[in-house]
């Protein structure tokens, strides 16, 4: 099977087919006698494979070692599971840090709107943002740190 053909029944464009060829997720193909790459049926399948796996956040290295456990004839079934439980633990940590921004946000959002610029305080950058102990807002620490 021709480039071409093999990156239309996988629904990807020649260049990712031979970006993921030079990343060693897809064998090298034979060649034809005209010198045109000439991939086997499986490919498609194993192309599919690579784009489920990446849009499931895992990353081409992940990918890479997951494809080498089956190439080795082996399921890499217990191998996805614990990629995908860690990916799935951080992006449940990420959802969880963005809920508290946005609790963060809500609160400086609600001060903002309730604050009379003509009365901002000389010795304070913005008293929105001042989190001085009358005027709680706070931060967890991921955020904080990222600030320092």
């Amino acid at each position: 099977m021709r480039i071409s053909d093999l990156a239309r029944s996988a629904g990807v464009t020649t260049k990712t087919v031979r970006f993921y060829e030079e990343a060693g997720l897809l064998d090298e193909p034979g060649r034809t006698a005209g010198g045109y790459r000439d991939y086997p049926a499986d490919a498609a399948a194993r192309l599919r494979f690579i784009r489920t796996a990446q849009s499931a956040g895992l990353t081409l290295a992940e990918i890479h070692d997951v494809l080498e456990v089956r190439d080795s004839g082996q399921a890499p079934c217990r191998n996805v599971t614990a990629l995908l439980k860690t990916h799935l633990d951080q992006v449940e940590l990420r959802i969880s840090e963005l809920e508290h921004a946005r609790a963060t946000l809500r609160d400086l959002h609600a001060r903002a709107a309730a604050t009379d610029p003509a009365k901002c305080h000389a010795d304070r950058v913005c008293s929105i943002l001042d989190t001085t102990p009358r005027e709680p807002v706070s931060l967890r620490a991921p955020f904080a740190t990222r600030l320092a």
